[in-house]
């Protein structure tokens, strides 16, 4: 039987360039894992893709493979790529509602105990670590609380510490502030100089900033209430399952997990673990 060379090329380049790709990609990621011990193997494949390919057209390269032999050989250019990797969406009370609840619904729960620990999980660059200070600050808890806040890219943990933000994100930093329930005027928290604030010293004076990876390191204290927010859509469900046995590790009887408005406990069967505190805003008690 004669087979249509041009035909049978056809049909194995549809086939099989969406399964290429998945290859190159997983030789990729295993060979940043082997030679730098970054571990991005289990984060979700769509995410991945994406930065991807973001890198493979920023470095001016024209296939996956060509970009691993670069991060290889190059670690200026695996930096780029970590920086690519690492998600850095926050904002200051984002999500107001979910700062009202923990104002009116969780810090009755703390308020009695003699010193208050709370692990920010994947804080980026620090506004919500920030808005935390002011929530406890306001409610007369700051000067017995510790808050630890951490990221597995130490650029933007450096940015944190120094508490430097866009004046042009104050418009909306203030609109989230008011609609979350603030008690002040929420300028009292920071000085301005030229385009950027900078936040007051004494809210900082209790956030302990950190370098840590929910992929690969392990628990370091117990808490009272674990805020990780929308970091967990970014993982598959073998890893989800991974990060939420870390936080059971670092969770106090009767502590509290926060988590993000797009991630819940059913996925990753963490339901037995947990009653709800706050189902809308997805505020969980370990029981």
């Amino acid at each position: 039987m004669l087979v249509n060379n041009k035909q049978l090329s056809t049909d194995y380049d549809v086939n099989s360039n969406g399964d290429l790709e998945k290859i190159e990609i997983q030789l990729l990621l295993e060979g940043i894992y082997r030679h730098y011990g970054f571990d991005f193997r289990n984060y979700a494949f769509s995410s991945i893709r994406r930065r991807v390919w973001h890198r493979v057209k920023a470095e001016k390269l024209e296939s996956i493979t060509s970009l691993l032999n670069k991060v290889l050989h190059d670690s200026k250019a695996m930096e780029r790529l970590y920086l690519d990797f690492s998600i850095n969406v926050t904002e200051m009370f984002r999500d107001p509602s979910f700062f009202k609840a923990i104002r009116e619904k969780i810090l009755p729960f703390l308020r009695d105990l003699p010193s208050i620990r709370i692990w920010h999980a994947g804080c980026s660059t620090g506004e919500e670590a920030y808005s935390m200070a002011i929530l406890l600050n306001e409610e007369g808890l700051y000067e017995k609380s510790r808050i630890y806040a951490t990221d597995m890219n130490n650029h933007v943990i450096q940015q944190a510490k120094i508490g430097r933000f866009p004046l042009k994100k104050m418009k909306s930093y203030t609109c989230n502030y008011v609609h979350s329930g603030g008690l002040n005027d929420f300028s009292e928290y920071y000085s301005v100089q030229e385009e950027h604030v900078f936040f007051n010293e004494e809210l900082a004076k209790n956030i302990v900033f950190a370098q840590h990876n929910l992929v690969t390191d392990g628990s370091f204290n117990e808490f009272h209430l674990i805020v990780c927010r929308n970091v967990l859509i970014y993982f598959d469900q073998e890893l989800q399952t991974r990060v939420h046995t870390l936080f059971l590790d670092s969770l106090c009887t009767d502590g509290i997990l926060a988590l993000g408005s797009r991630e819940g406990l059913s996925f990753p069967n963490q339901e037995q673990f947990y009653s709800p505190l706050d189902e809308e805003s997805k505020i969980f008690k370990r029981i």
